[in-house]
């Protein structure tokens, strides 16, 4: 790395360190005593949500090269779930079915449209907190419709209604609390980056909020999906020569997996070089370092207000992405790259320092929030709670997890195997993974007669699931999935 370069790098790196350390002084983060008892006001809920990053990214939970000083931070003074995922997507928009799971408590195929919108009739996390008293306050992305928008917050700011968007110049809106948004009333702040956009209205609702009640304050973040773009000071931290490329590098997936002609295999050239890859991930994680940054000033803002002592925070992901691993580069496939994502918890009740690996999904975040805020789960909701697993009361809630994507991919998993199912122009590919020996999902035992009991067994623990969640007529197209 040249001197001038370096310098560059230390002195950001101070300056996130200094971040680090303001938000570090989390005392709410340690346990839940540090509450008064006489303090009986429910929590309030500060909910960072990025789009794109994979459960991998931050730099206390195991990748040495990301730098995440603020996200480090939450993990070392709250609790990571380490075996956090997305159930998946019936369309190649898999952050429109995944926000809905989160906010809904719903499974994948017991929403509306294939998987893409919220039922009316289902109760949102955010009007659950809203009939409560709470003030529901939503921040940048939101990737669902608007009438729904318009019955889970109460205030917002910086609302962008889309999907992706360059993120120097972010067609916004203000509240309306008459849900109506029309063209004419969208504008772009030219030259600011969507993270220090949403970043800026957060801090500002946090320095002004004068109400006496508890307060969700739900910031959707568009980084790091690309575009990726960034400050370039953020990009001078990495060496593009330096990153190291993943096991799983390949330079074209080796089958037809039904979607090698989406939108985000699209960013890479064919056959993908080591060093093509390796420069989308030198972007990958600058743009997740620059992301790291605003939540630390979201963070102090909240130091400084008083309020971390009575505040859950949360950070999550709503999918991984592929860059550059089994020759892929978006996340429309089933590979634990794609569906794994990062969750981290902190705040009153919840333990310090903690990392569970129990079997989990987004989904799950609904009714752990109500528990957490002493209200009852909507009986619409089908995720499980995770305060038996933060009591130490359980230590899984399922023995398996399911994955589906469109109607060509399927794929079941227990603690040692996964199992990925595709059906493809009238073709049938089969993998299995022990991820035990191999968590990089690059060898595959299908077709070893040592491994076909394990196959057998995963196959009928995928019909069960299929069963369970209503799945049988989205999935065959004519492919006999039976054993």
């Amino acid at each position: 790395m040249p001197a001038q370069t370096r310098r560059k790098f230390l002195k950001t790196i101070g300056s996130l360190a200094a971040s680090a350390a303001v938000s570090g002084a989390l005392p709410g983060c340690a346990a839940v005593r540090g509450r008064r008892k006489a303090d009986k006001r429910p929590p309030n809920i500060v909910f960072f949500f990025a789009d794109d990053q994979r459960f991998d990214t931050i730099h206390s939970l195991g990748n040495d090269e990301i730098i995440t000083p603020n996200l480090d931070v939450l993990a070392r003074n709250g609790t990571a779930f380490t075996n956090a995922y997305i159930m998946g997507s019936m369309s190649g928009a898999v952050c429109i079915p995944s926000r809905a799971m989160l906010l809904s408590g719903k499974t994948l195929f017991h929403l509306q449209g294939q998987g893409m919108a919220i039922p009316p009739e289902h109760i949102t996390l955010p009007e659950v907190l809203h009939k409560a008293g709470y003030k529901t306050f939503h921040i940048g992305k939101w990737h669902q419709d608007q009438p729904t928008y318009t019955r889970c917050f109460s205030d917002g700011a910086k609302i962008f209604f889309g999907g992706m968007t360059d993120q120097f110049n972010v067609p916004v809106y203000d509240f309306d609390p008459s849900g109506k948004y029309p063209n004419d009333k969208k504008y772009i702040e030219p030259g600011k980056h969507s993270s220090e956009l949403f970043s800026d209205a957060a801090t500002n609702f946090l320095r002004n909020y004068k109400e006496g009640k508890p307060f969700f304050l739900y910031i959707a973040y568009t980084a790091p999906h690309d575009p990726r773009e960034m400050p370039k000071q953020y990009l001078d931290m990495y060496d593009p020569g330096k990153v190291v490329l993943p096991k799983s590098f390949m330079p074209e997936h080796p089958f037809d997996n039904g979607e090698l002609k989406v939108r985000d295999e699209m960013l890479a050239p064919w056959p993908r070089t080591p060093q093509e890859i390796r420069r989308h991930i030198t972007a990958y994680y600058a743009m997740i370092t620059h992301l790291d940054a605003q939540i630390g000033r979201v963070l102090e803002a909240l130091k400084e207000t008083g309020q971390t002592q009575n505040t859950i925070v949360i950070f999550a992901g709503d999918n991984g992405l592929a860059v550059g691993r089994h020759g892929l580069m978006g996340k429309q496939n089933l590979y634990d790259h794609s569906v794994h994502v990062p969750l981290v918890m902190c705040g009153p009740g919840v333990p310090k320092g903690r990392r569970y690996d129990a079997f989990c999904y987004l989904l799950d975040i609904d009714p752990t929030l109500c528990e957490l805020a002493g209200l009852p789960i909507p009986e619409s909701a089908e995720g499980y709670s995770l305060i038996p697993i933060i009591r130490g009361e359980k230590h899984k809630l399922r023995d398996t997890l399911f994955f589906a994507y469109k109607d060509f991919q399927r794929a079941v998993r227990d603690r040692r195997y996964k199992l990925i199912e595709y059906f493809v122009n009238g073709r049938r590919t089969i993998q299995l993974f022990d991820l035990r020996s191999d968590r990089w999902e690059i060898s595959n035992l299908a077709d070893s007669p040592a491994h076909a009991g394990d196959l057998r067994r995963l196959r009928q623990e995928l019909l069960r699931w299929m069963d369970k969640l209503d799945d049988r007529s989205n999935f065959r197209q004519g492919h006999n999935v039976s054993l």
